[in-house]
């Protein structure tokens, strides 16, 4: 299942950066994550400071 950002996101931008196919984007507030996209690697949960990327 693809990842999702919580809540809990500061807006930062750790997550997108670390992304190796780009499925990260800025929404309202918070990234959100494309799950056509996502490939399920975890790069963005294990670089968040806040823990916000979550597996589905």
């Amino acid at each position: 299942m693809a990842y999702v950002i919580s809540d809990d996101c500061i807006s930062c931008g750790a997550c997108a950066a670390e992304c190796p196919v780009e499925a990260i984007s800025e929404g309202d507030g918070k990234y959100v994550i494309d799950a056509d996209t996502c490939i399920e690697c975890g790069a963005c949960a294990s670089t968040c400071p806040v823990e916000a990327p979550k597996a589905e």
